[in-house]
Parts: C-alpha cells; structure tokens; sequence
C-alpha cells in the first residue's frame, strides 16, 4: 500500500481545485492551482496611462451607453438579442450544465427496476407450463470514491461549466465591442462624405469660374485642367468612402444576424460623448477580463481531470443490493422476497499502460491549459498598455491637426480672395484647396479613431465601470 496516494496529498489537491472555483464564481482574480508555476508578475503601473485616471474600480455593465446615442443602444441590443454567435455560445452553455449534472449523478447509487411476465411452451404444441410466472426486482449499486475519483470529475465538470459562461461573456464583449466599433466608422464616414460633397461642389465651383476665366483668356488650359482634375479626383473620394459603408452595412448585417442590420446613422461625430476611461491598476486587469478568467477556468478543470486520472489507477469500491421476488401469481409475488448484498473491490492489474497514458495526457493538458494561462494576462496586459499608448498618440495629433485645419482654411480664403481678385494665378488656390480638404478629412478621421480608440479600451479592460465615489 505504499504506492497509494497519500491522504493528506489528496485532500490539499482537492483543496486548491475548490479554492480556484470558489475564487471564480466570485468573481474574484484568477489565479492557477498552487504548487504549479504562477502567472507573470504585472508591473505596478501602465507606462503610458495619466496617473489621475488610475484606480481600481467595479464592473459596468452597458459601457456602450456613455457615448450618448440611442442609435448605438439600439444597434447593441439588436445585436446581443440576434447574433447567431451568442445563441450558440449560450447553447455551448446549456451543454456543459448538462455535462456537470451527469458528472455529479455519477456519485449518487444508481437504482434499477424490472418486471417481468414469463410464459413457457414446449415445440410441436406440446404444453411445459400453461402458467405465466410473475418476476419483480430491484438493484441498487453505488461506487464508494475512495480515492476522490468521482469528486474530481464533478469538480471538472464545474470548473468546465464555469469556462463555458466565460466564453459567453468574452463572446459579448467581443461582438458588442465590434458593433460599436463599426457603428462608430459609418458616423464617420458620413462625415466624411458630407465634407467630401461639399469640397466637391467647392470645386466645382471653382472649376467653373475658371472655365469663363478661360474663355475670356484670364485663365491657361493648364489652369482649367488642374481644376477639373480636382473635382474628379474629389468625386472618386466620395464614392470610395460610400464603398466603405456598404462594406460597413455587411459587417453590421453578420453582427447582427439580420438581414436589414437598421437605418443608416443620423448622429454627428461632434453631438457624441467621448467618454473617460480609467484603466485601473495592472493586477485588476485579471478581475476584469473574461478571457483570463476562463483560462483560469480551464486550467482549474485539468487539474481536476489529472487528479481523476491519477485516481482511476487505483482500486474502485463498489457496493450493491438487490431485491427479487417471483410468482405464478401477482398476488403473492411479495410473500417471500430474496435480496442479496455485495461489496466488490476491483483493482486494474494489467491495462497495457492505458492507465497510465490517461494521466500523462492529464498532465500534459494541465501544462497546456497553465502555459495558455500565462499567455492570456501577458497578451492582455500588452493590448491595455498598448491602447493607452495609441490613444495618448492620438489626442496628441488631433490637437494638432486642430491648428493644422484652422491654417488650412485661413490660407483657403486668403487664396481664393488673391485669385479672384487677380493677384495670383489658380495653381496657388488649386494648393489651398487640396490642403484644406485633406485637413478637414483627416480631421473627422482622427476624431472618428479617438471615439472608436475608446471602444478598444472598454473591449481590452473587460468591460465598462463606474466612477470612483
């Protein structure tokens, strides 16, 4: 008996399988079973985050609503209440409840019933026995888990449940994140079209004075075919951008798992809130994010698996009853009743090794699900860091830009009062014109990069919050 497993051994395995399902259900930071290699130390900070914003700070759900628009609210429940995606998510987790109740069933006894009514005849029509004989009984059978087996498996099994509306949660997150985002570039790129058509017509009204510019010969052909370029080029502008939103209509029809995914947006990109995000301490990353937790889920059932697998090498207990009774009669079938009591212990002696092989792949998947652990918080801890980063950079631009747009229309109309008043030729305006309409483009695109950066945070930090109080 030396080689079996020692009681206080596997008393404390089973104790750090609970205690990681404990911290899950309550939401509490994952961590991996002790004894195993831990996460990767977080540093104390974000590298680019202000130090104003840092706090640690609770959960919120409808994080989407702090933009100010009941067009996206209405694009959000569209897709969280349609999405394909989600309705298997949720039927992936109707499957692993099931799957937890059978694991649980298995350490309950099993109880069986049977009745029977037998007739007997001999062949050529000879008659044996013109008698039906009545036959009832019960058998019972239960599986003593010495060895904490059966336990295991059910801890798996929730563990497994656990993961599976995880995945539901990082699912939503993902897809209302995607919606958001999409939502977000067709404000955008209305914007942008609404700009481009005014820059167009900004053309070709110019193009058309200095078509009667050159016509009374104050204006080149070169002149005129640089201005007519320019409204051809503002046109194909325009329609590239209504290319993307068609584009943008298809995504949103998948998003949503309807055919008309809703109207087009009316919002403008000025009437929306950016919303603040405070990213919170490094270590509170690990409460927020669905993804680590379910890793942390998967990795709390392979180490119940491997503990199932180490056990099942070692003897099974098994006790059974059963009660049969048989008459010619159903009246006295239960006048005098049989029962019987057993109590068997099988051993596996020689399996060729399966036993064995069961564990080490235990083993190896509990190394996978750690190695898949530790992948999850370094991954997550980049995207966060690198989303304050990108979004530090864009503020940065945009204000910026801002400056870069106030010349660019102040030197738009110094050009065009030159011109029209003769002090300068077109080319001079025809310049003007280009710089001011890619500086009122780029413009809407950062403001439209900095709302859907926002997004990006919300979706790498698990979720929204609610302000410190």
């Amino acid at each position: 008996m030396r080689h079996l497993l020692p009681m206080a051994r596997r008393a404390a395995a089973r104790a750090r399988v609970l205690a990681l399902a404990g911290l899950l259900a309550a939401c509490a930071t994952p961590t991996p079973p002790a004894g195993r290699a831990a996460a990767p130390v977080l540093p104390e900070r974000w590298s680019a985050a202000d130090p104003a914003s840092v706090g640690a700070l609770p959960a919120e759900k409808g994080w989407w609503t702090r933009f100010g628009s009941a067009e996206l609210d209405a694009l959000v429940a569209r897709v969280q209440s349609g999405s394909p995606d989600l309705a298997a998510a949720a039927a992936r987790l109707r499957q692993a409840q099931a799957r937890a109740r059978q694991a649980g069933a298995s350490r309950w006894p099993a109880l069986e019933a049977q009745v029977q009514v037998r007739g007997q005849g001999g062949l050529g029509g000879q008659v044996v026995d013109a008698e039906p004989r009545h036959a009832l009984g019960l058998s019972a059978a239960w599986e003593w888990d010495l060895w904490g087996r059966l336990e295991a498996g059910r801890d798996a099994a929730h563990a497994a449940v656990q993961a599976s509306a995880l995945d539901a949660q990082a699912l939503r997150l993902l897809l209302t994140a995607a919606a958001a985002d999409a939502w977000l570039e067709a404000v955008g790129l209305a914007e942008r079209i609404r700009l481009g058509e005014a820059s167009q017509a900004a053309a070709e009204r110019i193009a058309a004075l200095t078509e009667v510019r050159l016509r009374a010969g104050r204006a080149t052909a070169l002149e005129a075919s640089r201005q007519r370029g320019l409204v051809q080029a503002q046109r194909a502008q325009v329609q590239a951008l209504h290319q993307r939103w068609a584009e943008l209509r298809a995504t949103l029809t998948v998003l949503t798992g309807r055919p008309d995914p809703g109207p087009t947006p009316t919002s403008r990109l000025s009437e929306l809130t950016l919303p603040a995000v405070a990213p919170g301490l490094p270590a509170s990353l690990l409460a927020r994010r669905p993804d680590i937790a379910r890793a942390a889920a998967l990795l709390a059932a392979a180490d119940a698996q491997r503990l199932a697998a180490e056990a099942a090498r070692w003897p099974r207990l098994t006790l059974t009853a059963g009660l049969a009774a048989e008459s010619a009669s159903s009246r006295t079938l239960l006048r005098d009743p049989a029962y019987a009591l057993a109590a068997g212990l099988v051993a596996p002696l020689l399996d060729g090794g399966r036993l064995a092989a069961e564990r080490d792949e235990a083993e190896a998947v509990q190394d996978e699900r750690l190695a898949a652990y530790r992948h999850a918080v370094v991954q997550a801890f980049a995207e966060v860091d690198a989303a304050l980063q990108s979004q530090a950079a864009l503020r940065a631009r945009r204000e910026a830009q801002a400056g870069a747009l106030a010349e660019a229309r102040r030197a738009h109309r110094l050009a065009e009062a030159r011109w029209r008043a003769g002090a300068d030729d077109a080319l001079a305006l025809l310049d003007a014109q280009r710089t001011l309409f890619q500086a009122e483009d780029e413009a809407a695109s950062l403001h439209q990069a900095l709302l859907q950066m926002q997004v990006r945070l919300y979706r790498v930090l698990g979720g929204g919050w609610r302000d410190a109080v």
